[in-house]
C-alpha cells in the first residue's frame, strides 16, 4: 500500500530482539515500541531506571570503532545498523528499550530489523515529516580521508573504500529515495580482519564477535563465506554512513560523497552541518517511494513554514 504524503510512520506494534554486544559480548535485550508522532528516536536504558537519550547530534560520543551516544554519564554503544535501518525503512519515531550498553549486532547487518519491520507493518501518523535540505556544500577532510554533502534532490549516496586485499578498491552510488534500501544496504555485513583480532580483544573490543555476526578476513580471503554481495564491504559502509547521518535528527535531502571515511567523519560531519544553519533549511515532503512503487511516482519537497 503506498504511503500518504508528508507523514511520519512508526512501527504498529513491539518488537523484541535479544543478541550480544559486538564489542561488550554481553548478553542483550532490547524492544522496540511505538511512539508518538513528533518523539523520533528514543533510546530508554530499562536497566538504568528508563533513561532516555535521544538519538541526535548533541549526544553522540565514541565513535572509533562504533557509534555511540552519551547523555550525562549514561551511554548507548554501537546504534548505527539500528539507525540505519529506521531511517532506510522509514520509521521516523521508535522508542528503544535496551537493558544495556550496546545494540546487539544480531547478523552483522540491518536485515533483522527490516524483516521485522515487514512482518510487523508500519503506521501513519498525523504529522507532516520534515527534512533537511541541503543548501551548500559542507566537508570534512583529514589524512586523505573526505566527506562532504552537497545540494541534490533525493538522498544519494556515492561512497568508496580502499582496503588492503582482499577487499581492495571499491565504489558504489545509491539513492535512498528511490526505495531500495531493503534490497541494497540492509543485507550487507560488517568485517574485520583476523590479524587484528588479537588486538582488538585487548583492547577490549569484538567479544561479542562471531562467525554468524560478521565477515572474517585473513590475506587468504574471505573465511565465512559466501558474500551476500560482491562488493558487499562498501554497501556496509554505506549502511553505517546512513545510520551515523540519521543523528542529523531528520532525513536527509541532498548527496553525500565520501571517500575512505568511517564512523568518526561521518559523525564530524554531522556536527559541522548542525552548527552551521545557513548550510541547510527544514521541508516537508513526500515520503521515499515504497519499495513496490519504485519509480513509479515523483517526490517533491516544500518549504517549512511555520
Amino acid at each position: 500500500m503506498a504511503s500518504a504524503p508528508h507523514l511520519e510512520r512508526t512501527i504498529r506494534s513491539a518488537i523484541e530482539f535479544c543478541g550480544v554486544g559486538l564489542h561488550s559480548g554481553a548478553p542483550v535485550s532490547m524492544r522496540l515500541v511505538p511512539a508518538p508522532a513528533g518523539s523520533g528516536i528514543v533510546f530508554r536504558r530499562t536497566d538504568l531506571d528508563n533513561f532516555e537519550i535521544a538519538a541526535t547530534g548533541r549526544n553522540v560520543a565514541k565513535v572509533s570503532y562504533a557509534t555511540s551516544l552519551m547523555r550525562g554519564s549514561v551511554l548507548i554503544s554501537t546504534t548505527e545498523h539500528l539507525l540505519s535501518a529506521l531511517i532506510g525503512y522509514g520509521v521516523d519515531n521508535v522508542i528503544v528499550e535496551i537493558n544495556n550498553l550496546e545494540v546487539p549486532i544480531l547478523d552483522g547487518s540491518s536485515f533483522p530489523y527490516i524483516h521485522a519491520f515487514e512482518e510487523t507493518g508500519l503506521k501513519q501518523q498525523r504529522r507532516r515529516r520534515e527534512y533537511m535540505r541541503v543548501l551548500k556544500p559542507v566537508e570534512v577532510e583529514d589524512s586523505g580521508k573526505f566527506i562532504g554533502i552537497y545540494p541534490g534532490r533525493g538522498y544519494a549516496i556515492d561512497y568508496t573504500i580502499d582496503f588492503p586485499e582482499p577487499i581492495g578498491y571499491e565504489t558504489l552510488r545509491v539513492d535512498l529515495a528511490e526505495g531500495d534500501y531493503a534490497k541494497l544496504i540492509a543485507p550487507a555485513r560488517t568485517f574485520g580482519f583476523k590479524e587484528d583480532e588479537a588486538m582488538l580483544r585487548n583492547m577490549g573490543l569484538i567479544r561479542g564477535v562471531s562467525d554468524e555476526s560478521a565477515i572474517i578476513l585473513s590475506c587468504k580471503g574471505v573465511e565465512n563465506g559466501p558474500l551476500r554481495f560482491p562488493d558487499e564491504f562498501v554497501r556496509h559502509k554505506v549502511l553505517d554512513l546512513i545510520g551515523d547521518l540519521a543523528l542529523a535528527g531528520r532525513r536527509i535531502e541532498g548527496r553525500v560523497v565520501a571517500e575512505r571515511a568511517g564512523h568518526a567523519m561521518h559523525t564530524a560531519l554531522v556536527q559541522r552541518l548542525l552548527q552551521d544553519r545557513s548550510s541547510w533549511e527544514m521541508v516537508h515532503g513526500y515520503d521515499e517511494t515504497p519499495e513496490a512503487e519504485v519509480g513509479k511516482s515523483a517526490r517533491r519537497l516544500e518549504p517549512v513554514t511555520a
